[in-house]
């Protein structure tokens, strides 16, 4: 796609666009500047990153989530926060039957288990 299917898919202008590239949050075009091409990783791209600037990061924060791949923060409930691997924000991956596995990962780390010992004594 060209910059300005870009632009109009995404809501940014083109030079928010190039500021992404420059800035390294967004790979640079294809086909080289007079025929620069875009596709869903630069789309991917700027929806991660409005979405992490929606979500209170400032760009240097961004930078640093994206260089460390540490993850995103999500509090869940107090006392439990799902860490996001920041190339699955705005990556349109199925969560299908995700929060029946979270379910499960979180009963087994918050449940009390009694022994067999236990329960003899």
């Amino acid at each position: 796609m060209t910059m300005q299917e870009l632009t109009h898919l995404t809501g940014i202008t083109a030079r928010q666009a190039r500021y992404l590239i420059a800035e390294g949050f967004m790979p640079a075009p294809t086909g080289g500047r007079a025929h620069a091409k875009y596709g869903e990783a630069h789309l991917s791209a700027i929806w991660r990153y409005q979405r992490l600037r929606a979500a209170g990061f400032a760009p240097a924060s961004i930078r640093l989530l994206l260089k460390t791949r540490t993850g995103v923060p999500v509090e869940v409930i107090p006392g439990v926060t799902l860490v996001v691997d920041p190339k699955l924000i705005a990556s349109n991956t199925p969560v299908t039957g995700l929060s029946a596995r979270i379910s499960t990962a979180l009963e087994q780390v918050l449940s009390v288990k009694i022994s067999e010992d236990s329960n003899e004594k």
